[in-house]
């Protein structure tokens, strides 16, 4: 049975990693969320369409149109919308302090929240060794993350089929392996620590795909999630709390219904999409 929810409205909403055209996107959830909120700011916090998968193969379904134009939708009935770019979109950094479709792009931002906190706006990729030291092994990463997408994809498929609810491979392993693990912890801490050293109370990013809200020796660690596999976001009401909402069991898409694009090629798995980080 289709599930129904309210319209919320809040101060701000912090949106990453959703990575537009990749299969591995979940471009219907996203729409879903933006229909059900509302939001005076809504922040992009990168890595929103995907450059480096596009790059070497063209997808883009209607589901993915739909959340571009779902967006520039709001910015014309009044939400002020702030586009960070990731390393996946990272050619829109050459386009920052202009606008598209009143979308402002901004290489990062400093958000002051209801009550007051100054937050540190940005992607993250710069406190990701792996990224601006080894290039080279982040695109490695790319398909052994695809890989465990694909499999992560069809675990589903069958999950759903006997009413169990959606469980995410990724996310276990992550809370599992032990390096994973301290390659969150250590990413935190480094970026909270560049919070501080700019006087700011806290910080929010994306790009690690772990949505989280943590206090780090007195700097508010704050991350968006994804829309790959957690389908999060980072939410503000108005008077400054702030909370990650995880619209994968909350939504209204029926959790029986197939996913769609669920019939590739295990050996076309490593060309669907992007390494996400």
């Amino acid at each position: 049975m289709k599930r129904t929810a309210p319209l919320r409205r809040y101060r701000t909403i912090w949106i990453s990693d959703v990575h537009l055209g990749t299969r591995g996107c979940k471009a219907e959830y996203l729409l879903d969320f933006l229909r059900h909120h509302d939001a005076e700011t809504i922040y992009l916090v990168g890595d929103i369409i995907d450059g480096w998968r596009l790059k070497k193969s063209w997808y883009w379904p209607q589901t993915h149109n739909d959340v571009v134009q779902k967006l520039l939708r709001m910015v014309r009935k009044g939400t002020r919308a702030i586009y960070i770019p990731g390393n996946h979109d990272e050619w829109l950094r050459d386009y920052t302090e202009l606008q598209f479709g009143g979308v402002e792009i901004r290489e990062e931002a400093v958000h002051v929240t209801a009550d007051g906190r100054r937050l540190l706006v940005m992607h993250g990729d710069a406190f990701d060794a792996v990224v601006t030291q080894a290039r080279w092994l982040a695109l490695l990463g790319d398909s052994a993350y695809t890989a465990m997408v694909w499999v992560n994809r069809h675990f589903n498929t069958a999950r759903r089929r006997l009413g169990y609810p959606y469980w995410s491979l990724s996310a276990y392993l992550k809370r599992r392996v032990k390096n994973a693990v301290q390659y969150i912890v250590s990413f935190g801490d480094a970026i909270a620590e560049e919070a501080r050293r700019r006087g700011a109370d806290g910080v929010v990013c994306g790009h690690i795909h772990h949505a989280e809200i943590r206090d780090y020796n007195g700097v508010l660690y704050c991350n968006s999630g994804d829309w790959v596999e957690s389908c999060t976001a980072l939410v503000e009401d108005f008077d400054g709390a702030l909370e990650v909402v995880s619209w994968i069991t909350r939504g209204t898409i029926d959790p029986l219904a197939a996913e769609p694009e669920l019939t590739v090629a295990a050996d076309d798995a490593a060309f669907e999409t992007a390494d996400y980080h």
